[in-house]
């Protein structure tokens, strides 16, 4: 595991990580690397969206193998076991495929694999401050969104850190929900675009900016849908990586600043980071039929969500973070739709042996309104993050 030095340029170290071969390149068919992440938890109580349940249970915990295939390409897999009450699930999360050498800054991955739009998505979720994605990434992504498809990245030649990139994917896991399994759905489902700029301001800080786009053909809902919400599973409480609320247009934007005294990110350092997610076209079109003939009250708004984070690492062993949430969604009842509202203030308190090892304390305060029957309520989570063997650069 490594982590990002402000001594670098953001270019180079954007690169190094978007790509994941930094950490791989003396990694082979016959030599490959091989990595486990242990993810236990203890929480006090359950909180709307999330995987992780009240009591003690097995997190985000993965085993990935990893090599350069030959000069042209590399291979990932990645697999993750989670426990749900009784039950252990094992899921595959990559199982994907990129080239090394295309020429002009182009490059192209293939598989499964996390996708690239946003800030927190193209990270594994054990890299996080915080023992759960904010609200909006559980509301709109399922937490962390990865599916088969296909991408195309380029990076620029400029002094800034600057690459875009377009994916297609099977979108299973956007689809709006089928109560009674009659909709034909598109057998490519997502499609994304995304750019990110980012530059160093001297020696001590970077920054970075982003802006995405999700289209879902499969995100808007049918009028059959009735008393249900505009959500992919039935059951709030089903840890599937499904995204509990969908529309046909995502619109995402990003920015993070990074700062380390002096660019010596090991001893200290600063992360200010936030994002904000704008949903639209979820309604079914029938609604939009109904309302010509004046027989809904209106067509509901948007769905929006953001978060901001600090997270402070004041010496090498000890970081605190602060984050803050909301997610504003609409729930679907016959002809006219319900707004609803979840807010959580979060602050933690990690204490870091190494880059191997971590355990977090942290608490959380939820405060929903007419969201799924949550009320408000506060949560203690003790975690610990441990990691096994060779593991991929954390990005940016």
């Amino acid at each position: 595991m490594t982590s990002f030095n402000p001594r670098m340029t953001v270019l180079a170290a954007a690169c190094a990580c978007v790509s994941t071969v930094a950490s791989a390149q003396d990694a082979t068919l016959s030599n490959p690397a091989i990595s486990a992440v242990l993810d236990g938890y203890y929480q006090s109580a359950e909180r709307p969206m999330a995987e992780r349940e009240e009591g003690f249970g097995l997190g985000h915990t993965e085993l990935a193998l990893s090599a350069n295939i030959d000069d042209l390409f590399y291979g990932k897999l990645t697999a993750v076991l989670e426990t749900h009450g009784s039950e252990t699930e094992v899921g595959l999360e990559e199982a994907f495929i990129q080239t090394l050498s295309m020429p002009a800054g182009f490059s192209v991955r293939a598989g499964r694999f996390l996708s690239d739009v946003g800030y927190l998505n193209n990270q594994h979720v054990h890299t996080d401050a915080f023992a759960d994605r904010p609200a909006v990434y559980r509301a709109f992504l399922g937490s962390h969104y990865f599916d088969d498809g296909a991408r195309l990245d380029y990076v620029a030649p400029t002094d800034l850190y600057w690459t875009m990139g377009v994916e297609a994917f099977k979108g299973e896991s956007m689809r709006a929900e089928d109560e009674h399994g009659e909709r034909e759905f598109d057998n490519i489902g997502v499609y994304t675009a995304y750019t990110k700029l980012g530059g160093d301001i001297g020696i001590s800080s970077s920054w970075q900016l982003g802006l995405s786009y999700l289209r879902n053909e499969n995100g808007r809902l049918t009028a059959h849908e009735a008393h249900d919400e505009d959500v992919v599973i039935e059951d709030s409480h089903d840890h599937s990586h499904s995204a509990m609320y969908t529309g046909e247009n995502t619109y995402m934007a990003d920015f993070v600043y990074k700062w380390a005294p002096k660019g010596n990110y090991k001893y200290q350092h600063l992360t200010l980071s936030g994002e904000y997610f704008q949903v639209s076209d979820f309604a079914p079109l029938a609604a939009h039929e109904l309302a010509d003939a004046h027989s809904v009250e209106h067509l509901p708004d948007d769905q929006t969500g953001w978060y901001v984070s600090s997270v402070y690492q004041f010496n090498p062993n000890w970081s605190a973070g602060l984050r803050y949430g909301r997610v504003d969604t609409q729930e679907l009842h016959d002809d006219h739709f319900h707004e609803q509202s979840l807010k959580e203030t979060e602050v933690s308190l990690a204490w870091h042996h190494s880059h191997f090892s971590t355990v977090r304390l942290q608490y959380t305060h939820q405060n929903g309104t007419n969201f799924d029957g949550i009320e408000d309520d506060n949560l203690i989570t003790l975690q610990y993050v441990m990691t096994l063997g060779a593991h991929s650069a954390h990005q940016f």
